[in-house]
């Protein structure tokens, strides 16, 4: 489909407007997604100690391992992402279809740990986990480019992070609200998580092919297989996909520290474990309430802002978190809320800004790379959440940390407090100064889709004029195709 740019007056090969079905199927995807991988970053600890019997260091070191060989992961995905195209399905959707059913059957064995000795279960817990985490990173990153395949209109990409946010909320919610509640000592938990899991096969399955069905690929680009020298060409050049990397590594640090440890801060702190569904519910009602107000955010203040104003947020809920007595729950409370308040709002800007970084890689070099550029974020994002598991674990053990234990010590108590209020609210501190000096504005964004339309319809008609000079040829005349242009 064609329309005209309304700033430039070129005719650019991508719909101006999303129809609401294909933005509902996207955020399905995003919901199904965290099946796995919600499940594992809200439950996976509490179940290798409480369940598997897996020592809380040995945990932590396991998570630290394995989400590291995940962040590569993401790499190796990127580059195979890059490589592929099918005429029927596109770039990015194949991979959602037939990728899906093993990535939701390896969430069941993750959490299928047998008792067969100490070393027996860590080789398991390791091996497992490791093939989620590739599994995932094989649907994952298909799944995030193709936000950036589907329209370049920022509006209409801040709906779409809006959409995956909402699905990844829901499910987050619906955790916290119907099994959050049940991880108590008497239960037979093992159980309640193969019958979990099990479900969520056929529930995400069903997510994934909805997915497929609904969110397609429109954007026109030149180069379908993208070579390693361009993908290590468009990296090296694009400095806000850098700063946006660095910037979100350590934003997803705190936050990964505090979805770790939040079911142990409300029961073994607090002990106020039905909080844990109350919080839930509050979180959904905020992703929809902020999705509401997200694309008139972006609007009026821009996504940086919008960004730097979540880490704020983060950063207060944080030292609340962190600093409130026990003996007030209400204000431990209300810490958790603006911490929650926070991500969502970081979350749901975050995934347009690194749409944003493709057109400047286009830009810079003349060849469009979705599957490496959100590779390399992915990559720093699964560093990120593999620091804060890590280390949220390790305050655990430091803490003195007692599994099944009816009451904890007040130094394990404030182990998980520094998880789950300090480290956060010192790495949004540390995300948001970094943003304060992200290039890429809105109206600069603007700028760079202009220039690219413009290019490409010079191309357009030099090609009408000459029907003897090729593809090829016209990037080698291009200077933009290949040069580095200034910033």
């Amino acid at each position: 489909m064609t329309i005209t740019d309304q700033s430039t007056g070129v005719a650019v090969a991508t719909p101006k407007k999303l129809s609401p079905l294909s933005v509902v199927g996207y955020g399905a995807g995003d919901a199904a997604n965290n099946l796995a991988f919600t499940t594992a970053t809200m439950f996976l600890l509490v179940y290798y100690t409480d369940v598997a019997g897996i020592s809380a260091a040995a945990a932590g070191t396991l998570l630290l391992v394995v989400r590291v060989f995940d962040a590569f992961a993401d790499v190796l995905a990127g580059r195979i992402v890059d490589r592929t195209y099918s005429k029927r399905f596109g770039k990015f959707r194949p991979f959602i279809l037939f990728g899906s059913l093993p990535l939701l059957l390896l969430s069941v064995a993750t959490f299928s740990v047998p008792q067969i000795g100490e070393s027996g279960m860590l080789l398991y817990a390791y091996l497992t986990y490791a093939a989620l985490g590739l599994a995932y990173s094989l649907v994952n990153i298909p799944y995030g480019s193709l936000a950036g395949a589907m329209t370049r209109n920022g509006g209409e990409r801040a709906k779409l992070a809006s959409a995956r946010t909402v699905g990844a909320m829901i499910v987050g919610a619906a955790l916290g609200i119907f099994i959050a509640p049940l991880i108590t000592p008497d239960r037979d938990l093992q159980s309640l998580f193969t019958f979990m899991t099990l479900g969520f096969v056929v529930v995400g399955f069903g997510l994934y092919l909805f997915t497929f069905f609904t969110a397609k690929e429109t954007v026109i680009r030149d180069v379908a297989h993208v070579t390693m020298k361009q993908s290590f060409a468009i990296l090296k050049s694009n400095r806000p996909l850098l700063m946006l990397c660095v910037s979100s590594f350590a934003f997803l640090t705190g936050m990964l520290a505090l979805s770790t440890v939040q079911l142990y801060y409300l029961r073994d702190v607090l002990h106020a474990l039905p909080l844990y569904a109350v919080l839930s519910i509050v979180q959904l009602v905020l992703t929809f309430g902020l999705a509401a107000f997200v694309p008139a955010i972006v609007r009026r203040f821009g996504k940086r802002n919008g960004y730097v104003a979540g880490g704020v947020i983060m950063i207060i809920g944080g030292l609340l978190v962190f600093l409130a007595p026990p003996s007030v729950p209400w204000l431990a409370f209300a810490g958790l809320v603006l911490c929650q308040v926070g991500v969502v709002l970081v979350n749901m800007l975050v995934w347009a800004l690194e749409a944003d970084t493709v057109e400047y890689g286009e830009w810079k070099t003349g060849v469009r790379a979705e599957g490496i550029i959100y590779a390399l974020f992915s990559f720093t994002r699964k560093t990120g959440q593999a620091v804060g598991g890590a280390l949220a674990a390790y305050a655990l053990a430091i803490g003195g940390y007692a599994a099944g234990a009816d009451v904890q010590s007040t130094s394990a108590e404030w182990g998980i407090r520094a998880a789950a209020g300090l480290l956060p609210a010192v790495a949004a501190l540390i995300a948001i100064a970094i943003m304060f000096f992200y290039p890429l504005t809105d109206a600069r964004h603007r700028e760079i889709v202009a220039e690219i339309a413009e290019r490409r319809e010079a191309k357009n008609q030099d090609a009408a004029g000459d029907p003897s000079l090729s593809t090829a040829a016209f990037r080698a005349a291009d200077p933009g195709s290949g040069a580095s242009l200034p910033d």
